[in-house]
């Protein structure tokens, strides 16, 4: 790639934004992926933008065509899926999922079942967060989901727990709005 860079073997602008950002796109076409697969070629696009005197920089690698056209669009669904990945590995790391948490117990696959688990567990509480008119009134009781996620582990600790209705009830309303029946067990 420094060769085809250095011999000018790209395409290259900047454009000044309406919002003040100077935004910059290069790109070259049919680089080899890597060594050990030389025969792999991809698109680069390196991205830069100056804000305030402040330079950001970013670069992907993309099997999509790239023309000054497009680099925009391409651009900015590189930054949306970094968003999108930061957003969602940030909430399993400090919002109560323990993604870093040593999970090395085990002989073979301990590990990867409960990293499939906690995904899992994710993606049951992102659709009850779009779709769950009670989990989404519990959640807005709590600052953050670890919060929530204590409230529900005390409840199920104390109480036997016939549906999910009567645990979000529950939070939503307090005891009296679930009918929550002491566990005895």
């Amino acid at each position: 790639m420094r060769k085809r860079l250095n011999s000018g073997e790209y395409e290259e602008f900047e454009e000044m934004g309406e919002d003040g950002i100077l935004r910059g796109y290069r790109w070259m076409k049919g680089l080899p992926l890597n060594k050990t697969h030389p025969d792999i070629l991809v698109n680069y696009l390196d991205y830069w933008e100056i804000r305030e005197g402040k330079e950001s920089n970013f670069a992907w690698i993309t099997d999509l065509e790239l023309r000054r056209d497009n680099v925009y669009q391409v651009m900015r669904g590189g930054r949306g899926r970094w968003k999108i990945e930061n957003e969602t590995f940030n909430t399993l790391k400090h919002q109560g999922y323990q993604l870093e948490h040593n999970y090395g117990h085990g002989q073979k696959h301990l590990a990867t079942v409960f990293g499939m688990l906690m995904m899992l567990a994710f993606l049951v509480d992102q659709v009850q967060e779009m779709c769950c008119d009670l989990f989404q009134a519990a959640r807005q009781e709590f600052r953050s989901r670890t919060s929530l996620w204590d409230k529900l582990k005390g409840l199920f600790k104390e109480y036997f727990v016939v549906s999910w209705d009567t645990v979000w009830l529950a939070i939503i309303y307090g005891h009296k709005g679930g009918v929550l029946q002491p566990d005895t067990s």
